[in-house]
């Protein structure tokens, strides 16, 4: 498989991931701005979104969107548990913990980053992400992790969440003993912390 990725973007999710899952992969890296592969190749025509990650399976097909891509590689390592068993209760709600990331954390965080978005807007966004993070707080009283004592895929994207609102964007976590001591203890698996060496972002651990 083939994982395309940005450094520091959410792509960081899916290499999570499959270092987790213990899959054989190659990661190629994309600079989103130029649309272009590193060696120069037009990145729309593998991937016409023109967004990261995307993860070319051994068939050849393309697999896009964050949070279909992490239960495609939970799927392909099950031993590893990274995803409770398709149909299960527990799959509804590792659902519902991907989707409430991508749209009320990850779609909140994103405009953010824009150079040309007004400061009252990027403090408009930041408010009501953070709000949402509060949401995350309630939820992690008592637990390791989303799902419990189970590390899973949708830790892995929490916490890109989390590095993203932190580190880049400067919020204030103090106030959230839950989230701050949770990305702690996400960043210290030996697997997350082969990931951001890999995309030179240890420091932002």
């Amino acid at each position: 498989m083939k994982l395309y990725y940005t450094p520091g973007a959410c792509s960081l999710s899916p290499h999570i991931a499959l270092l987790e899952a213990g899959l054989p992969y190659d990661l190629v890296k994309v600079d989103l701005r130029a649309k272009k592969l590193e060696n120069g190749d037009d990145f729309l025509q593998v991937n016409p979104k023109g967004q990261v990650p995307a993860l070319a399976l051994d068939t050849g097909e393309m697999v896009t969107e964050g949070p279909i891509i992490i239960q495609t590689i939970a799927d392909k390592a099950a031993d590893k548990k990274l995803a409770p068993a398709r149909d299960s209760n527990e799959r509804y709600k590792l659902l519902e913990w991907l989707n409430y990331t991508t749209t009320e954390l990850h779609k909140n965080l994103g405009p953010m980053f824009s150079p040309v978005l007004a400061d009252d807007a990027k403090a408009f966004f930041k408010d009501r992400a953070m709000g949402k993070f509060k949401y995350v707080e309630s939820q992690l009283a008592g637990r390791d992790y989303l799902m419990g004592n189970q590390f899973t895929v949708a830790d892995g994207y929490l916490f890109t969440m989390i590095m993203w609102a932190q580190d880049r964007l400067g919020f204030d976590f103090s106030g959230l003993p839950n989230v701050t001591a949770y990305k702690a203890r996400v960043a210290a698996r030996p697997k997350v912390q082969e990931a951001l060496k890999k995309e030179g972002l240890l420091k932002a651990a």
